[in-house]
């Protein structure tokens, strides 16, 4: 079979690039923007990949399937190309539920924020306490693995279930072809603004993917997340199951043995049965995430020790608070944080740490929610944790961002040049200093190009 599959580089839509060709499928795709590491981890499993939309990507041989990403609408050439000669196309979610996840013990992860982080844990824990490797279709890549996507051997399947929409022709969340057994449902706020009105709409998706888990699995959740518990509401048939930190009268429970979240204790209630983690990560939501995978896998079977001494071992994740470098005493991050609770938590993490030296928050309006404003009044608040903030307002932003830099209690500036950022940032960095630079894409390569610039003044000076 051979398979085209259009948007290929999108973090969902290489996973499924990758699951087909270890399917054994001929596999190649196009797409607009190609950067790493998808773009990497495709090339090194020989899939062509293939620049911008033209519908001869197609004409040179015609695919059994086309599978068509979401970020593609009417209009598109290639779009236009497949409906006018009759082309057969599918999502790649229900490719990937009719394929792949058929007759596998899927278990999803799900949350506006963490998904991709805990569903690594997650199928890292059942990597190490499994005799079988589970399956697993990640949007990024776990160091533990280096790829995004794998069948796996055994039954278990992992997968990061995602609440945008499958395509120009379903606008139905992605995770409603995924058919869950088991499901954590991480938190819930307002997002993707371009395709939801409100939070309660995103809910209302988000209950029918809870009405798709048997009344034989199992949903863990946060205890006392209104969102959530309103999403319950509407009507709950599977076993709960929830989560806290700092709550020893919930089922699973987490305590901190370090102020930065590198040590703590995990407890399940039930079992009276306790086991501490000492790893190299840090922050309150990396723990809490780390508690909710090992309340779900044990309910596959993995006691609570397998996971703590998993979770010890576990490497983390590409593009979340990856250290890129170390140049000159200067120490450069790169993380995905593209929403004002994720930047907050993840600068919250970073201070916990303390390390000497100013934290620097490099951050791109890049999602279609944060280019359209909708949180513009959280903005400001959203980087305390920082000494100093420089966003980057990118062409077709026309809402005034200068308002919340002005509006910063940490000294905060706008740039609408990332060649201005990098020139800034090697004029005021100095020892010790740590730079987070976050986008939830590419960001024009300046992770690598500060870098460069950082070590050619190094070289100068």
């Amino acid at each position: 079979m051979h398979i085209f599959i259009a948007g290929i580089c999108g973090t969902f839509m290489a996973g499924v690039a990758l699951l087909a060709r270890e399917r054994g499928w001929r596999v190649a795709g196009c797409d607009a923007n190609v950067y790493p590491p998808m773009s990497d981890q495709l090339r090194e499993a020989g899939i062509e990949v293939l620049q911008g939309y033209d519908p001869a990507h197609l004409g040179r041989e015609r695919p059994d399937v086309v599978v068509i990403g979401n970020a593609l609408s009417r209009g598109n050439p290639l779009i236009e190309h497949v409906l006018d000669e009759g082309l057969p196309y599918v999502s790649g979610p229900q490719w990937l539920g009719e394929h792949v996840l058929c007759g596998r013990h899927v278990l999803a992860v799900a949350g506006t924020h963490g998904k991709t982080t805990t569903s690594s844990m997650l199928a890292w824990i059942l990597e190490c306490a499994c005799e079988q490797p589970p399956g697993f279709l990640i949007g990024g890549i776990p160091a533990d693995f280096g790829r995004s996507a794998r069948l796996g051997a055994g039954r278990h399947f992992v997968i990061e279930a995602d609440e945008y929409d499958t395509a120009f022709f379903d606008k139905r969340s992605k995770f409603l072809h995924y058919r869950p057994r088991g499901l954590i449902v991480n938190n819930m706020e307002y997002d993707h603004a371009d395709i939801f009105p409100d939070l309660a709409a995103i809910q209302r998706q988000f209950h029918h993917l809870v009405r798709t888990v048997p009344a034989s699995g199992s949903i863990v959740h946060p205890a006392g997340e209104a969102a959530v518990d309103e999403v319950f509401a509407m009507g709950l048939w599977s076993h709960a199951h929830a989560f806290a930190l700092d709550r020893v009268e919930c089922e699973w429970n987490a305590r901190l043995l370090a102020p930065d979240g590198s040590a703590f204790v995990l407890r399940h209630a039930p079992e009276a049965s306790e086991a501490i983690v000492e790893w190299q990560h840090g922050g309150r939501h990396n723990v809490s995430n780390a508690l909710a995978a090992a309340a779900l896998a044990h309910t596959v079977g993995v006691p609570l020790a397998h996971s703590a001494a998993a979770l010890a071992k576990f490497k983390g994740v590409k593009r979340r608070m990856e250290l890129v470098a170390e140049v000159r005493g200067v120490r450069v991050y790169d993380d995905f944080a593209h929403h004002p609770t994720a930047i907050e938590l993840t600068l919250q993490g970073l201070r916990a740490a303390g390390a000497a030296g100013r934290i620097v928050a490099v951050i791109e309006l890049r999602s279609n929610t944060m280019r359209l404003g909708v949180h513009r009044e959280r903005l400001a608040a959203c980087t305390l944790a920082a000494d100093a903030v420089l966003w980057y307002q990118p062409s077709g932003v026309d809402w005034d961002l200068d308002a919340v830099a002005r509006a910063s209690t940490t000294p905060a500036r706008v740039f609408r040049s990332t060649a201005d950022i990098v020139a800034t940032l090697v004029t005021e960095l100095g020892a010790g200093d740590r730079v987070v630079i976050m986008s939830n894409g590419g960001f024009e390569g300046i992770h690598r190009r500060l870098v460069e610039a950082l070590a050619a003044a190094a070289s100068a000076g």
